[in-house]
């Protein structure tokens, strides 16, 4: 169990603050604002426009491949260690990609940042939260998040100002930014962990089932945020042929959204707790994807792009709660939320393929894939309300005058 003897507040900011350095440098830059360069990639001929998406997909399989690793290395280091190794790797891997030697090299890189963003995920909240009071721990895991909300507004306002410089420069740009921000949060790291009990060496307490529905709900989740994260600008500019102008207008409102939800989702986990949020921001998330196809206006589509982009990061320190919420014991929680991360990872990889295959095979149906992700939505939420109807169905009682047959009644 976790040391109930809680850091001292002025203490606590500083973990929180290298964990939202850690969630932006790893996730929020090297994600996402590969986006913005995408165009600029092919146009500048660094690559053809096949390698540029399929040098994109290199960081969702690193992704998956940290989340597998994370906990193994921290085994062998230290968590504290293990995140300032991974973000050191990140910041390398765009100073890497300033130069375009080939392929394969780019690849690599974009792999280990994708790498680097897995374990990290991992490993942050579990290095961070037990130094946090219990009952501020979802705000908490929300402040670290919004490193990935951040990362994607800057996506949208910091990497077109730099690509002015050049593509080189915007990539030395943000490996300067990542150096920066991994300085900054170096020594911000807890200096020890938390005591924590010894493993139990007998058996080991059964996995409740919330847990198991917990990682299909995480997986149908990752599954339903891909089309909106990867074609809500596409769509807006061509599929509706407002202009790329009007496509980054309403990006940097899903940038918007992406800083909004990770704090807000925690504080509702706070407030609400953990299952009645997911229901609430379930319900809210397949409402909003399904009505983008038939959204025309600014107006409606800057609305729905915030309410959007609030999911990505949002559902994370949701999803961490819950596990919390289930599992009492440290070990559990960490176990649980590796093998939470690695599920969505998955699914969000296997989506990304899928949808794009979607896609190009569809004739660039945008309507489609955001169908498509408002019933994966639907079928997370339906896991939800098919838990509560098994766990509501009432236990079937042995009458007295059989177990007095039978000889069991006293």
């Amino acid at each position: 169990m976790l040391d109930t003897h809680a850091s001292p507040r002025s203490s606590i900011w500083l973990p929180i603050f290298a964990g939202l350095c850690a969630s932006l440098v790893s996730i929020g830059l090297a994600r996402f604002a590969y986006t913005p360069l995408i165009p600029t990639l092919i146009q500048a001929q660094w690559f053809s426009a096949y390698d540029v998406v399929y040098l994109g997909a290199a960081n969702l399989v690193g992704y998956l491949i940290g989340a597998l690793i994370g906990r193994p290395l921290a085994q062998r280091t230290s968590n504290t260690s293990a995140l300032r190794l991974m973000m050191v790797a990140v910041t390398l891997a765009f100073f890497a990609c300033g130069f375009p030697l080939s392929v394969a090299w780019f690849f690599g890189w974009r792999l280990l940042s994708g790498i680097a963003g897995g374990a990290i995920m991992v490993l942050v909240a579990a290095t961070v939260l037990p130094h946090v009071p219990a009952a501020r721990r979802g705000l908490a895991s929300g402040a670290i998040f919004l490193g990935i909300g951040l990362g994607i507004a800057a996506s949208g306002t910091l990497v077109p100002p730099l690509l002015s410089l050049g593509l080189q420069q915007t990539w030395f740009g943000l490996g300067l930014l990542a150096l920066v921000l991994t300085a900054a949060s170096w020594f911000a790291w807890p200096h020890a962990s938390v005591h924590e009990a010894p493993l139990q060496t007998g058996t080991a307490a059964p996995t409740p089932a919330g847990v198991y529905l917990l990682f299909a709900q995480y997986a149908f989740m990752a599954a339903g945020l891909v089309p909106a994260m990867v074609f809500l600008v596409d769509y807006v500019a061509r599929g509706l042929g407002d202009g790329a102008h009007v496509g980054a207008m309403i990006w940097v409102m899903y940038g918007l959204g992406s800083i909004v939800g990770p704090v807000t989702y925690g504080f509702l986990a706070d407030k609400l707790g953990a299952r009645s949020s997911i229901r609430l921001v379930l319900v809210a998330q397949a409402i909003a994807v399904g009505l983008l196809p038939l959204a025309h206006s600014f107006t409606a589509l800057a609305v729905l792009a915030v309410l959007l982009g609030s999911f990505p990061p949002g559902i994370v320190p949701l999803a961490l709660a819950r596990v919390h919420e289930l599992l009492p014991n440290h070990h559990q929680q960490q176990r649980a939320w590796s093998r939470a991360t690695v599920s969505f990872a998955t699914f969000q990889a296997l989506s990304g393929f899928a949808y794009s295959a979607l896609f190009n095979g569809s004739g660039g149906h945008h309507a489609l894939l955001f169908v498509i992700a408002a019933g994966a939505i639907v079928v997370a939420l339906l896991l939800e309300l098919g838990m509560l109807a098994v766990n509501r169905r009432p236990v079937a009682t042995v009458p007295t005058h059989t177990l007095t047959a039978t000889g069991l009644a006293q």
